[in-house]
């Protein structure tokens, strides 16, 4: 990454009301990305902390007065003329009445809308990470107890927590008795609500109706996404061209690692969380860390720019 480009700190708000919807404000003529909609705040001074910073911002630009809740995510992004962290607290509680002092406009809008309002690429990672999991379970390879391993899902998804699932098992790929071990795995995330992502096969997810998860090596051979927009297309990513390739898709998020050392890859090369910022930065997808993660990681994944965790190990019970 270039060196030079100037770095800015920006602080932004996560405003909900009663409603549960989310202020929304328009980039003003003359703005760099005028016309798009962002989450209200401002680049932090030298000096100030963010929460001080936070409420300087929102007083002056929406003539409020707002305490400061726990912080959502911090997104490193980088644009052709400077690089920059977008750090996004909650806000639950002010005094006042929003209003577009500075001739911004403004919008409350539903959770469920926020995708319909173009944005800067760094504060496409906001919306997901207020609306979509912040848990990605990867299943392990079943052993040869089909029925425990089903039992071993179902426990995983009890535990709570979990909002996808990613089905996966290499070594059974072709055999029909993985179709049926994803038929019943399919029809139990349903019944819980989780969301389900089959890995790799195109055609088993459009049969199903789940989304799909692509390996690295599928990215190059696809000129289009794979499946319509009702369903969840992903994808494993290990550098900046196969992000890149993945969001050219328009895959709705990416997993991206190993970021610390994993039992299964002991002694592979790990990237760390400031290698795992450096790539976030390169695109605006929601992106999962994976490798030797935890939920007790997930605030540190957040501070770098991750939707989330995406694990084996970490989320499957016994293991």
């Amino acid at each position: 990454m270039p060196d030079s480009l100037r770095s800015i700190h920006v602080v932004a708000a996560a405003i909900t009301d009663a409603r549960g919807r989310i202020l929304l404000a328009r980039r003003t003529d003359g703005r760099d990305l005028a016309g798009l909609w962002e989450f209200p705040g401002g680049k932090r001074e030298p000096g100030e902390s963010p929460e001080d910073a936070l409420v300087r911002e929102l007083q002056e630009e929406l003539g409020i007065t707002v305490k400061v809740g726990p912080p959502l995510i911090e997104v490193p992004q980088q644009y052709p003329d400077k690089r920059l962290r977008l750090d996004v607290r909650h806000v639950v509680a002010w005094q006042g009445t929003p209003r577009g002092i500075e001739g911004q406009a403004l919008a409350w809008v539903a959770p469920e809308k926020l995708s319909r309002y173009p944005m800067p690429p760094a504060d496409r990672p906001v919306v997901a990470a207020l609306r979509q999991p912040d848990r990605y379970l990867v299943t392990p390879e079943p052993g040869a107890d089909d029925a425990a391993w089903l039992a071993g899902l179902a426990q995983a998804l009890k535990s709570g927590g979990i909002g996808r699932v990613q089905l996966r098992a290499p070594g059974l790929h072709a055999q029909p008795r993985w179709r049926q071990l994803v038929t019943a795995a399919v029809a139990l995330c349903r019944r819980t609500g989780v969301e389900v992502l089959v890995n790799g096969d195109i055609e088993l997810a459009r049969e199903l109706g789940v989304g799909v998860h692509l390996r690295a090596a599928q990215l190059s051979g696809l000129s289009a996404r794979p499946l319509a927009a009702d369903a969840a297309v992903a994808a494993s990513c290990h550098d900046a061209s196969e992000l890149k390739m993945a969001e050219a898709l328009d895959c709705d998020f990416a997993v991206v690692g190993s970021v610390l050392a994993t039992a299964s890859h002991a002694g592979g090369e790990v990237l760390g969380w400031e290698g795992f910022a450096r790539l976030r930065e390169s695109v605006s997808l929601p992106i999962y860390a994976i490798g030797g993660l935890t939920p007790a990681y997930l605030g540190q994944a957040r501070q770098h720019g991750a939707q989330g965790i995406a694990a084996i190990r970490g989320l499957w019970p016994s293991l």
